[in-house]
């Protein structure tokens, strides 16, 4: 079983951001979810593009920080390759939201990566409550292996 690639679609220059580096932490996030065979595409857009795709597939007309399409349809082997899905981010809604919580745009970058990733696979902490905190649970400990994995390759 063989990763399969990860695509970041990103048109824009932000400071301290990598498509490089994002690719990274998406293949390594793969594996931790035991899905290294999965094709993804991460796209990094504006709030006006954002806030088009929300309404247009969730009829609520503003931008959000992070939206999931998953294209994963009914039952599968473990580890098959298949096309897992898109994980779309606003990079200005991301910006605002690391700026109120005083952490860097690469760690909420991150964050809502994480997010988008357990919504392709199924997780919805809008379903309930014990839905919303097996969610954050799991965004918690991804968040921590994905810290450790970075600092033994020491960055």
């Amino acid at each position: 079983m063989t990763a399969m690639p990860v695509t970041v679609l990103w048109r824009q220059r932000v400071r301290g951001l990598s498509a490089a580096t994002l690719r990274r932490q998406a293949q390594q996030l793969l594996r931790l979810l035991r899905e290294p065979a999965a094709e993804l595409t991460v796209a990094l857009v504006h709030d006006k593009e954002m806030q088009r795709l929300n309404a247009l597939y969730r009829s609520r007309n503003r931008p959000t920080d992070v939206l999931a399409f998953a294209m994963r349809e009914g039952v599968r082997a473990a580890g098959d390759e298949c096309l897992l899905g898109d994980v779309v981010i606003s990079l200005e809604t991301a910006a605002r939201q690391a700026q109120q919580r005083k952490v860097a745009l690469a760690d909420e970058v991150t964050t809502l990566l994480i997010h988008g990733l357990l919504h392709l696979l199924g997780y919805d902490h809008e379903r309930s409550a014990a839905e919303a905190r097996r969610m954050r649970s799991r965004e918690r400990q991804l968040k921590t292996a994905l810290a450790q994995a970075s600092d033994s390759r020491g960055g």
